[in-house]
């Protein structure tokens, strides 16, 4: 397990994601409203708004919430115009991270996440000074109790997926990986032979992992969580790979 899953699962065992539940709201509505103004306000007809209320009710934001974020962003709400930035650069021990944001001030968000990596050691690059080591996919997370691993690899191979990663435990979840042009057709063929997922989106896999220990890990992981922090932060993805013993020590 590398990067951004390693991240989420030593967040979750820290008991982070309840602390921060406003945090992570704030961050699925401008995601709701930015897809709606974008695009359709259905979300039958709008794959990324789809996928974004799939990831509001995975984290139990009620219906009239997802609801009045929807009519914001198709109702051109000045306020719910927010540009999309992408920052690319590299982190303690080499590490190569991309960060998704929408923000309605370019300047202030650029300045943070600037201040940020130069907090923890790292250098902000250019755009795509780093993305060339990441294969932009469709993710989709489904619980492991719709089926065992060979079973769920079949379907995903019916519905034309490239990868699956299937986890184990109670943060264990079949990952489902596939070309970003065939993010739509997966999805439908996915929905159809194993329900609806826990969430369906365009992310960045790294092609290769940097393996991390120690301090420099430490550094690393406090650096992911404190961009993770920023309100017009909405992903943060990374190349690094710590051990299970250090995963162990920092969930600690």
């Amino acid at each position: 397990m590398a990067g951004h899953s390693q991240f989420k699962n030593i967040m979750h065992r820290k008991g982070r994601q309840d602390a921060v539940k406003a945090k992570i709201f704030t961050k699925l509505i401008r995601e709701i409203t930015t897809a709606a103004r974008l695009g359709a306000a259905d979300p039958n007809a709008n794959p990324r708004l789809r996928a974004a209320v799939i990831s509001a009710r995975e984290n139990n934001m009620t219906r009239d919430t997802i609801d009045r974020a929807i009519k914001r962003g198709s109702g051109n709400d000045a306020d719910a115009n927010y540009d999309e930035m992408r920052y690319e650069g590299y982190g303690p021990g080499g590490v190569a991270l991309v960060v998704e944001a929408l923000t309605n001030n370019r300047n202030r968000t650029a300045g943070e996440v600037r201040s940020i990596f130069s907090k923890h050691g790292g250098n902000l690059g250019e755009t795509n000074s780093v993305s060339f080591m990441f294969d932009r996919m469709g993710e989709f997370r489904f619980p492991l109790k719709v089926g065992s691993a060979d079973e769920v690899l079949e379907k995903a191979i019916e519905a034309g997926a490239d990868d699956v990663v299937s986890g184990e435990g109670e943060e264990g979840a079949h990952e489902i990986y596939c070309a970003q042009e065939s993010f739509t057709v997966v999805r439908e063929a996915l929905e159809k032979s194993l329900g609806q997922p826990s969430s369906a989106k365009l992310m960045w896999r790294p092609k290769t992992t940097t393996p991390v220990d120690g301090e420099t890990a430490q550094t690393l992981i406090d650096m992911i969580a404190a961009l993770d922090d920023n309100d017009d932060v909405q992903n943060v993805y990374a190349n690094f790979e710590v051990s299970d013993d250090a995963l162990a020590k920092f969930a600690a």
